[in-house]
């Protein structure tokens, strides 16, 4: 015979007697003739016992839906929890007031400061920002708070930058930056040249393909 099924439901309200704090499962019993009985049992708080026969089966099938019925029976009148039920958000519920391009911008200021920038620059946040946007898009520098912009930086404006620049010309500057690019690669006494590769100019009268009369970018 398959073991009884229990299914204890605290606080039920019973649906033909309208009783609460009732709890009640479904067995399954022998009965005399050798049927298997499905029965509810309800136990009230206040300790009566009361037992409900949903019916007599004689086989597997019909016992199987004997117990389908008495678990509906369980149930019957109770609201469904809505586990499943779709979330649906209109348009106005979620507003994007700002994005941020955090995996790239952590990158680079991580390897800013293993590079030493941020010490050979002082601390300059406007270099920092500089080189920064220069490394997500080669741009001019009127355009790196653009560029700044999209990836989610409040950036400076080019009239800061304007004013930073006869600072970044001078070779006190030049020799930090290129002392902490020395550091970084281990060389010893050499001479170390930084230049811009951003735009190219290729001086010839004829082209070959790659290299062209006039003004090119790569």
């Amino acid at each position: 015979m398959p073991s009884p099924l229990v299914e204890p439901r605290l606080s039920h309200v019973r649906p033909d007697l309208g009783h609460a704090d009732v709890m009640a499962y479904v067995r399954t019993v022998r009965t005399r003739s050798g049927a298997r009985a499905v029965q509810i049992v309800w136990r009230y708080q206040r300790g009566s016992l009361q037992i409900e026969h949903i019916g007599s089966a004689h086989t597997d099938a019909e016992w199987e839906t004997l117990v389908a019925a008495a678990r509906q029976r369980l149930v019957a009148g109770q609201d469904v929890l809505p586990f499943e039920a779709p979330v649906v958000r209109g348009p106005e519920s979620l507003v994007i007031t700002s994005t941020r391009m955090g995996w790239l911008l952590d990158a680079i200021s991580r390897g800013y400061r293993a590079m030493g920038f941020d010490q050979a620059a002082g601390s300059d946040l406007v270099f920092e920002h500089l080189v920064t946007a220069r490394i997500i898009e080669p741009s001019s520098k009127l355009d790196a708070a653009r560029v700044l912009g999209e990836a989610g930086i409040e950036t400076m404006s080019y009239r800061t930058v304007r004013r930073r620049l006869s600072m970044y010309a001078t070779k006190q500057w030049r020799d930090r930056i290129s002392g902490a690019c020395t550091v970084r690669a281990e060389l010893g006494p050499a001479t170390l040249v930084l230049y811009d590769v951003t735009t190219l100019w290729y001086e010839s009268d004829t082209g070959d393909g790659f290299r062209e009369p006039g003004f090119s970018s790569d």
